[in-house]
């Protein structure tokens, strides 16, 4: 039996029934002029420990096996101990059967014909504890029990439980199932056999019922059964815990060195729902959930901030189900790491290996990238924006700025340059999608996939802020020893348009004083303006009613 790949030099290649797609390393297809292409979205591979981000594709590379030639779309992947990984993609596709016992691989070709790779006798042989998946990662290896494969069961009980509180005069719900494919059936009910068997949902005959559907997982062929709650989400109090500010969470790791990040295993199933309101959640294969269902997150956010963070929020950020440990040296990154660990192991909160990272220096964060003293956009993010399609309706301009919108302090002057799609959105406003729009539309993207490294702040050190003003709008810079800390900008109002020169100058400046207030009370700082008179705003004798 032979394996090689065609035209290339001798490869490692590894069957992995673990994994969904199949890869090859970019030194081994470069070195071989196997041809790279982009794909069409970037994607980001769970690597144990790490994610790794790739946009490149090998769309056809021919393997030959036995004589019988086979191709295969192999991912591209920068850095990899294997040449080639074989991922379920492929040996779905060649039609393999793995015969452990007699140590052989069988595939069938084209034309039916079947062809076979024995493995050879083993050298020698290797008397080994099984490893744990944690074991050679300092202080994790000391919480094995909280990195468990599954979860162990129904979460314990807590002093916080999930409320569906109903407006009053609420009649019970119940929605016909929609109609779903005979081979869906199959995965729905998959989907219910592992729910049932792990206790999450229990058989229920109760008034209550709302249709099930499959949602494709991200990156993955693998579906998901999810409950349709609309209808019951429309009739609930909704749950007022307050979740933080994001800006807030970033500026609370400045000076942070060493970072780890948990991601919690199946974390909406770690916290009961009160057992009054179990009824409410039950869906039309007459199943109710007795654990938190998908995308709560204000009460999952307050579990966790009760539970994990209570007296470490100076060493923990935690937005929902993103969990953040910082520190400023290692020393102290030991520490930070076991009170955390110890807190999950002590209130039974279990994390997904897979997905988490430890002492690490640069870590991505809600979308961002936060390293020492800086943060960047994360371009896996920004490949959405940049992919947008031309809105054709208002909806659509208000999601791509909603979007865009959320980077908005990495782009100078970000509301004079979206201004012709705001008006867009205006009452009563005509849609016409002019070059001005389209400029802007364009404009924007291009800042996004150019966008700065900006400095997180420092409490210690003085700040800078710049202004400016013009008829298209206000915009400022917040600064430190020559480093950008933030942008910020304002379309003017229609009473603002009417401003003298000084004026619109002083508004900036009103501006930038309001929206870095959290930064600026208290402290020392230089402001500069385009308008030199402003200087004598303090001493001037008489000052206009908007002065």
């Amino acid at each position: 039996m032979s394996f090689s790949v065609l035209n290339a030099n001798p490869a490692l290649v590894l069957f992995d029934t673990g994994a969904t797609y199949s890869f090859i390393t970019r030194s081994y297809a470069e070195q071989n002029n196997i041809p790279i292409s982009s794909m069409k979205r970037p994607m980001v591979v769970a690597s144990p420990g790490r994610e790794i981000n790739t946009s490149s594709i090998c769309s056809r590379v021919g393997i030959k096996i036995s004589g019988v030639e086979f191709s295969a779309k192999l991912i591209v992947i920068d850095s990899m101990d294997i040449d080639i990984i074989l991922g379920m993609d492929t040996l779905e596709k060649w039609g393999v059967k793995i015969d452990c016992a007699q140590r052989t691989v069988h595939l069938a070709a084209s034309d039916g014909q079947e062809v076979g790779i024995c493995a050879s006798s083993p050298l020698g042989y290797l008397h080994q504890m099984e490893a744990r998946p944690t074991d050679g990662i300092r202080i994790v290896c000391d919480y094995p029990d909280v990195f468990p494969d599954e979860l162990p069961g129904m979460p314990p009980d807590r002093d916080i439980e999930f409320l569906i509180e109903l407006l009053r005069g609420t009649a019970p719900i119940a929605m016909r199932q929609y109609r779903i494919a005979t081979v869906e059936q199959d995965e729905v009910k998959k989907n219910i056999d592992e729910l049932l068997a792990k206790g999450f949902i229990r058989r229920s005959s109760s008034p209550w019922s709302f249709p099930v559907l499959l949602v494709e997982k991200k990156d993955t062929d693998v579906k998901k059964m999810c409950v349709d709650y609309r209808a019951l989400n429309k009739v609930t109090i909704k749950n007022k815990y307050s979740l933080p500010r994001i800006d807030d969470l970033f500026d609370q790791l400045q000076g942070a060195c060493v970072f780890s990040k948990i991601d919690l295993r199946s974390g909406y199933h770690q916290l009961k729902i009160r057992p009054s309101d179990i009824p409410k959640t039950a869906f039309t294969t007459k199943y109710g959930f007795n654990v938190l269902r998908s995308h709560q997150c204000s009460c999952l956010f307050h579990a966790i901030d009760e539970f994990s963070i209570y007296g470490l929020f100076r060493i923990v950020v935690v937005f929902i189900d993103d969990i953040l440990i910082y520190s400023k040296t290692e020393a102290e990154h030991e520490e930070h790491l076991r009170l955390f660990l110890q807190r999950l192991r002590e209130h039974k909160l279990y994390a997904k290996f897979s997905k988490c990272e430890f002492w690490i220096d640069e870590v991505r964060f809600l979308g961002h990238i936060v390293s020492k003293g800086e943060i960047a956009v994360d371009p896996s993010n920004v490949s959405t924006v940049t992919n947008w399609k031309v809105p054709e309706i208002p909806k659509e301009v208000r999601g791509f700025l909603g979007l865009a919108g959320y980077y908005r302090r990495f782009i100078e002057n970000f509301s004079r340059i979206a201004k012709p799609m705001t008006s867009l959105l205006e009452k009563d406003a005509e849609f016409r999608w002019t070059n001005a729009q389209q400029a802007a539309f364009d404009e924007l993207k291009k800042r996004l996939t150019t966008a700065p490294v900006l400095t997180l702040p420092d409490q210690q050190k003085k700040f800078i802020v710049y202004c400016d003003a013009s008829r298209d709008g206000l915009g400022c810079v917040l600064m430190q020893e020559g480093k950008v800390i933030a942008y910020a900008s304002q379309q003017l109002r229609k009473h603002e348009v009417n401003y003298p020169t000084h004026d619109l100058e002083l508004a900036a400046v009103v501006h930038a004083l309001k929206i870095w207030r959290h930064y600026l009370f208290g402290q020392r700082c230089e402001i500069y303006t385009y308008h030199k008179s402003l200087k004598y705003i303090f001493t001037q004798n008489e000052l206009n009613m908007r002065q």
